[in-house]
């Protein structure tokens, strides 16, 4: 799909951008290390991406506390 047909399917776009939000605040409840095992478990993320993925959240928690 091009941008052009994504800007004609306006309505599909938010449609799915409400049900993205949705799976993302389901989540949210989940401790950040279930959701590593869940994506290694599930062969979404190599673990080199899951490491980065995990450095990231403690780079923000950080920055998070500093402020």
């Amino acid at each position: 799909m091009s941008l052009a047909d994504a800007e004609r399917n306006n309505g599909a776009v938010e449609q799915c951008l409400d049900e993205l939000d949705d799976l993302i605040d389901g989540l949210q409840r989940y401790p950040p290390a279930i959701l590593a095992v869940a994506l290694l478990e599930a062969k979404i993320c190599s673990r080199e991406e899951v490491r980065d993925f995990v450095r990231e959240l403690e780079r923000d928690a950080l920055q998070y506390d500093a402020d």
